[in-house]
């Protein structure tokens, strides 16, 4: 049971920490803890326990795997039974891992409520599907067989039957650790893949959502995976166009437009090898630089505007021949993705939630190869699925969740995964939702100028009636770079 007095050991600092779980609910033990972020650096005290649930829920007797959950409990005294909780996205990143990251942001809400994080199976701490990262591929490697054979690869090292590793049996351990931790209705924030999770809960368990909020939106009825290259390149062109209306940027990279598009024809003809300092160990390193990797950056660079503060910079320098700038960028996004996510999860979800529907999607191979992505996406996860077995689904996995509950959805007018055409698309839907977009913002709105608040007052009135979101109407994405000293003052 969980013991009250070890939660007060701090109280002598006006730090006392009382669970708003009912001990006589409770059912799995928790003890004091530390949980980190991914790079292990940042930790923040918690109670920890581990549930054990069936790999595969309709064989109860057979292989058992544990989920990871720790509870980060209320400030008050009184808080409320119905406690906070975070789904990451990925799929493939660890709750615990992306709440410790960010927890500032969540403080306000530990007032009143405890915060609940369960590893989802098949990532972080509950039962990994991690499988060791190819050996770096150029463009020429990056072949059907050489995908198939490094998937094949990956699915050896398995320690979990990735069958059973899908949203549709991670909502019904979510609510089997509510249950056994006493506990009512959840609060939810989910964010990117989080949503999609965080919505099938709300199909699968309508009574026991109090509040959901959703953002960077995927709605249930999307398959994600066809619009990416064609989202990503809306996301670039909103870049071009916010250089060309901005007298400092214009003038410092003129036609910037053009000088990406010329880039982008230079390394699909031939790659660069470029020999910089790792970014993380400063050691001499080497990397060939082609449109694949300038496609990767560019991407993910594409999701904060703090970096994408640097597009026009890094574009500019890579075209005049300096590719340290861009091929660095290039290396520590890429790692920091590898290292937030296990990739056998990520692959059992899109090859069971995604991929088989793409057809569905329409999908216009002449509309994405006219994107600085192309099809290489869309081709790599049709190699990986080939071989990745197809999991469990619920039957009306991929329809619309009908709702009444108070739904709060967040959006980036310049996200480049998830833009508010789905936002939109989710809350058509839901009828007690309403949708809000930051102009200028990319992926996840979590960290943005007031949001925390709004989540906040949103949390507790449980209606998205009368919020007042006026405070966003200040923020602008931040300015771009002019050189490496930063913006021009």
């Amino acid at each position: 049971m969980i013991n009250r007095s070890s939660l007060c050991a701090a109280a002598a600092l006006g730090l006392c920490l009382v669970s708003a779980v009912a001990e006589e609910l409770a059912s799995l033990p928790l003890d004091e803890c530390r949980i980190a972020d991914v790079s292990g650096t940042r930790t923040i005290a918690a109670r920890c326990g581990r549930f054990e649930v069936a790999e595969d829920p309709t064989d109860p007797e057979g292989k058992a795997i544990d989920l990871f959950v720790a509870v980060i409990p209320a400030l008050k005294s009184r808080a409320e039974r119905d406690p906070f909780t975070v789904i990451a996205g990925g799929p493939g990143q660890a709750s615990s891992e992306f709440y410790v990251s960010y927890q500032s942001l969540f403080a306000r809400i530990q007032r009143n409520h405890d915060i609940l994080l369960v590893d989802q199976r098949g990532t972080g701490q509950s039962n990994p599907l991690d499988c060791k990262e190819p050996d770096a591929l150029s463009a020429s490697d990056w072949t059907p067989e050489s995908i198939r054979a490094n998937t094949l690869e990956c699915l050896d090292q398995l320690k979990g039957d990735p069958r059973f590793y899908t949203t549709s049996i991670a909502v019904q351990d979510l609510d089997a650790v509510r249950e056994a931790l006493g506990y009512g209705r959840l609060n939810i924030y989910g964010v990117s893949y989080g949503t999609r999770v965080g919505l099938h809960y709300l199909r699968r368990y309508p009574g026991l959502v109090r509040t959901l909020v959703l953002d960077g939106v995927v709605p249930a009825d999307l398959a994600l995976g066809p619009g990416i290259a064609l989202v990503a390149q809306d996301a670039l062109d909103m870049v071009f166009e916010r250089c060309e209306a901005s007298e400092t940027c214009s003038e410092s990279f003129p036609g910037l437009r053009e000088t990406f598009a010329a880039l982008h024809a230079r390394l699909s003809e031939a790659s660069v090898e470029v020999a910089l300092p790792d970014p993380f160990s400063a050691e001499a390193a080497s990397l060939e630089f082609g449109a694949m990797e300038l496609a990767g950056a560019i991407r993910l660079l594409s999701y904060s505007p703090d970096t994408v503060s640097l597009i026009p910079l890094l574009v500019s320098q890579a075209f005049d021949g300096n590719y340290v700038p861009l091929a660095a960028q290039a290396m520590m996004v890429s790692r920091g993705l590898s290292e937030q996510l296990s990739h056998g999860m990520h692959n059992a979800v899109v090859c069971t939630e995604d991929v088989p529907f793409f057809i569905a999607e329409q999908l216009d191979e002449k509309a994405l190869r006219r994107t600085y992505i192309g099809t290489l996406q869309v081709d790599a996860l049709r190699e990986i699925c080939q071989v990745w077995p197809e999991g469990v689904r619920d039957e009306d996995f991929k329809t619309p969740v009908v709702s009444d509950a108070p739904v709060l959805l967040f959006s980036g007018s310049a996200d480049p995964v998830t833009p508010p055409k789905y936002g939109d698309r989710a809350e058509a839907s839901l009828s007690n939702a309403r949708h809000i977009v930051i102009e200028g913002q990319g992926h996840a709105q979590v960290a943005v100028g007031c949001t925390p608040l709004i989540i906040e007052e949103f949390l507790e009135a449980s209606s998205v009636l009368d919020l007042d979101v006026s405070c966003l109407d200040r923020q602008q994405p931040a300015p771009f770079f002019t050189s490496f000293s930063g913006p021009p003052p």
